[in-house]
């Protein structure tokens, strides 16, 4: 018997030395009497030194949120009966003061006389599950670049600030950072240039930010933050500290060294805001507004502030169009110009973008296409236009002999804009058209804007035997100087000269002008604006070549382009 029960004690021995999880047993006092290896390593007792002490000695296991010591539940599970009783997550201080996170239970031993002569202490270490947990955490909730909170985890917290603000009316204030010129460092010198100016932009922030405030990266170039239990003036004086100390630095790369701006917005975080989002539209509306006010400033939101309430409309505005173009809601309409030189039989033609709103109704291109330039979405509605229209003559090209040339007007972001050449190069390798009958007006400002990618596109777009109109020519102060770089075969004469020709005798000297330089490099003149008869036979005096305007022709739907007489 002696040695059966020798036999079972090792086998159990082995097996407690084998198992992955701590195990401490102690007697009826609370006093050790056995650790296996495992229990050993992670209190940093050995089972000679342990044997006999008190088990809250040994095994120091705190609460990890409030770091109370569990002894008192231990004891309330040992007294609670028989059955293992989970104690959860808790950290087990060692006696080398090292911290282990782990998963703790406890079970009391009975005799068989079901009398309480011990109990048994399992531990199994998560700290590596812990780590890797927290590690995931941070991931999901900052920002890998620039180590402050991300734009979901900033959102929480600004839904909370706001729950506050609307319990207990506490101030907070919520502030909108957009950098001025930040694509000028990543143009020219680099995205890695791009990323350590916005670590060091961090750093220059969190210098004037307090421990209670709350800082973010929302996207790109923009930061968010909150100012916790602070009064709009207070502030109001710390973000005016950030834009100037943004204003001051310099940063340096490659040897080059550059100045970033910062525009800002502030709002103060009340019961008047229902949600964060309304609180952000605000704040990224305000600093809007400071960009518009001449940039590098801050400008704090007011409910009936006139250019907070305009950038709101172009917002709206930007969301028709997103919803447009989704929806195919635009049309074609054309007008024509007339030759005032000779007989022409061909028709000449210019496209004329209409938006269909949701009631029907058709939107002129004034009301949105400013919009579409400041929101990027000029060139999408570019693409759109050139798509159409190149497969409208595609499908009507035995119908095409009257007309002459179809003009399609093109904005500056297209013109700057490689992927939108190779994206219009290839429509016209694919699409079978006359193409010698396509002339793409550029203005003139965007001509001069882009002059390097307006010359590169010209010269590509010639291959297909594609022509040029320089729209607007005449309202720049270069006008000639930049004339002789592009190679066009139309200048339109921008309109305030033409208005009033008949009574200003500075405009017909200008138009005069024009039509001499055109006459050397070989252009043809275009009068845009024609409305009288006046104007129209003062033009044919001076020898302008087309008229367009509403005394020959209003714009109509394009299909009535087939309609007699030509």
């Amino acid at each position: 018997m002696r040695h059966a029960l020798a036999n079972q004690c090792q086998r159990i021995r082995l097996t407690l030395q084998a198992i992955g999880e701590g195990v401490i047993t102690i007697d009826a006092d609370g006093r050790v009497e056995y650790l296996n290896p495992i229990a050993e390593e992670l209190t940093g007792w050995t089972l000679d030194d342990a044997c006999g002490r008190p088990s809250e000695v040994v095994c120091r296991l705190v609460d990890e949120h409030n770091r109370l010591s569990l002894r008192r539940k231990v004891r309330d599970a040992l007294a609670a009966g028989t059955g293992r009783f989970p104690l959860g997550r808790a950290i087990l201080q060692s006696r080398h003061c090292l911290e282990h996170r782990v998963e703790a239970a406890a079970a009391p031993i009975h005799d068989i006389d079901g009398a309480l002569v011990g109990a048994v202490l399992t531990l199994r270490d998560v700290s590596e599950q812990y780590r890797l947990g927290r590690e995931m955490e941070y991931r999901a909730t900052h920002d890998t670049l620039t180590g402050i909170i991300n734009r979901d985890e900033f959102d929480r917290r600004l839904n909370a600030t706001l729950a506050e603000a609307h319990a207990s009316h506490m101030q907070h204030a919520l502030m909108f950072i957009d950098l001025d010129q930040f694509k000028l460092v990543n143009d020219a010198v680099g995205h890695a240039a791009g990323d350590e100016l916005l670590r060091q932009i961090v750093r220059v922030i969190k210098r004037s930010v307090r421990a209670t405030d709350v800082i973010a990266r929302l996207g790109g170039d923009e930061f968010g933050v909150v100012f916790s239990q602070c009064s709009i003036e207070s502030a109001q004086a710390i973000a005016n500290k950030i834009c100037r100390d943004i204003d001051q630095f310099r940063f340096q790369f490659a040897g080059q060294r550059f100045h970033v701006g910062a525009s800002a917005g502030l709002v103060p975080v009340d019961e008047r805001w229902t949600t964060s989002a309304a609180l952000l539209q605000a704040a990224d509306s305000a600093c809007y507004a400071a960009k518009a006010e001449g940039r590098n400033r801050v400008h704090t939101y007011l409910p009936a502030d006139e250019i907070i309430e305009a950038h709101r409309e172009e917002m709206q505005w930007a969301r028709r169009l997103e919803a447009a173009l989704d929806r195919n809601q635009f049309v074609l309409y054309w007008q024509r110009v007339m030759p005032l030189q000779m007989e022409n039989c061909l028709v000449h033609a210019e496209l004329l973008l209409r938006m269909v709103d949701d009631n029907g109704n058709l939107v002129n291109p004034g009301a949105f296409l400013g919009v579409a330039e400041r929101f990027h979405l000029a060139t999408r509605i570019d693409r759109w236009v050139v798509r159409t229209v190149f497969s409208w003559m595609h499908a009507h090209r035995a119908q095409l002999a009257h007309v002459g040339t179809v003009a399609i007007n093109l904005s500056g972001l297209s013109i700057g804009d490689r992927d939108f050449h190779r994206f219009v190069n290839a429509l016209l390798e694919t699409t079978a058209f006359d193409h010698h009958k396509i002339c793409f007006e550029i203005t003139e400002t965007a001509a001069i804007m882009n002059l390097a990618e307006a010359s590169s596109f010209i010269e590509g777009m010639r291959v297909h035997g594609v022509r040029f109109a320089l729209d607007d020519f005449g309202a720049g102060a270069a006008s000639f100087g930049y004339l002789r770089n592009l190679d066009v075969d139309y200048l339109k004469i921008d309109g305030q000269f033409i208005r009033d020709l008949s009574r200003d005798r500075v405009n017909q000297a200008t138009v005069r002008c024009i039509r001499d330089v055109a006459n050397i490099t070989g252009q043809f003149t275009v009068a845009e604006f024609v409305e009288t008869e006046a104007v129209e036979h003062l033009l044919r005096e001076i020898g302008i070549d087309y008229a367009q305007g509403y005394l020959r022709h209003r714009p109509a739907p394009l299909a009535e382009i087939f309609a007699p007489p030509f």
